[in-house]
This record gives structure tokens, sequence and C-alpha cells, in this order.
């Protein structure tokens, strides 16, 4: 079975906060769920950045679902990101939006262009993360734990090999974080997509 993501001997550096990472080598399999564990300011959200190829590494080579940081192309990266998930803390929602029309302006901007495929891909992921009856409601009509779902079925959209997930339970309550990280955990088996998680929290 082929890596997904390797990275040999990665670090980065800024000009004057220093060193944000050092030598950090690892690779992940298809349908690999890894926890990236570490307190505020280790470094979790640097590398979340270097394995978007929204900043590059200073030293070492890191290789994403066919591609490199050493030769990847402008052009290219935007197929590199239809290939990645991203769960963010904070949601990111659109707000002028309702959930279904979230879904479906990024499909839109990521390349499809037939209006019934999209709407039934965004209900389909919708189903997956179990909101499908909240598609009409406004982010501001949802839950903490209601925005994360939808936001995971944002990531799922494009079928990604991997999702990145960046403190994902970080804004919300016990019950609910366990709730959302066993929906991770069947989103991973379910899509056999692989899922790395970074968390501060043990």
């Amino acid at each position: 079975m082929s890596d997904i993501l390797r990275l040999t001997n990665v670090s980065k550096e800024y000009p004057r906060s220093g060193t944000a990472l050092r030598d950090i080598s690892f690779e992940m399999r298809k349908g690999e769920f890894v926890f990236l564990v570490g307190h505020s300011g280790a470094g979790k959200s640097t590398l979340l950045k270097l394995l978007s190829m929204a900043e590059r590494p200073t030293t070492g080579e890191l290789r994403i679902s066919g591609f490199s940081s050493l030769s990847i192309k402008p052009r290219e990266l935007p197929i590199l990101r239809r290939r990645l998930g991203i769960v963010f803390q904070d949601f990111q929602l659109l707000t002028d939006r309702n959930v279904l029309d979230n879904l479906k302006f990024v499909l839109g901007a990521t390349g499809w262009n037939d209006k019934k495929l999209i709407e039934q891909r965004a209900m389909n992921c919708l189903q997956l993360v179990g909101i499908e009856k909240k598609a009409k409601d406004f982010p501001h009509q949802l839950s903490g734990g209601e925005q994360q779902r939808v936001s995971i079925a944002r990531a799922l959209l494009n079928k990604p090999t991997l999702i990145l997930a960046d403190e994902p339970t970080g804004n919300l309550d016990p019950a609910t974080s366990k709730e959302i990280m066993e929906l991770l955990l069947a989103v991973a088996k379910e899509e056999n997509t692989a899922i790395l998680m970074a968390t501060h929290d043990m």
C-alpha cells in the first residue's frame, strides 16, 4: 500500500521567530487516523500549513497525494487541495448561506458544474455526518457540534485522500467533542480516508 503522505527530514524556520519545526519524518497510509499532539506553540499549525502547501519547508521534502514540496508548480496547488479536506476549530462556514448552499458553493468553486450532481453530492455528505435535516438552516441556527458536522461534510465533498483536522473539538464541550471524535473515526472507516488530527488535548 503506498503512502499518501511522507515527510523526510522536514524543518521550517522563520526569519523573526526562529525554528518552528526541526527534522520531522513520518508517513501515513490510506485509511489511517493519526493524532498530532502538542501544546500551543509546538508547531502543529505550522505543520498543517506545510501539508496544504500554504508554506514550504525550509529543508527536507514533503510528499502528499502524489505531489512533492520540491517540485509542485503553482498551477498544481488547486489540484492538490481538492485531494485534501480541512476541518477547522472555528468551523469557517459562510454565514450568509444555509448549510446546503455552503456545501454547494465549495463544489462550484472546485470545478463541479452539473447542478443536479452538486445537489446530490452535498446532500450525500450531509447524510454521512447525520445532519441532512438541517440542510436549509443557517449556521447561526446550529449548535457548535452541528456546525462542526457541517464542516466535516464540507471536508468530504471532493472525496479527499487525506483530511487535516485542526483542533476540531477545541470549541466544543466534552460530550460534543466525544461525538465529533466518534464521527471522524466512523468517516475514516466508511470513506477509507486518512485523517491527521492536531490537538493539544491528551
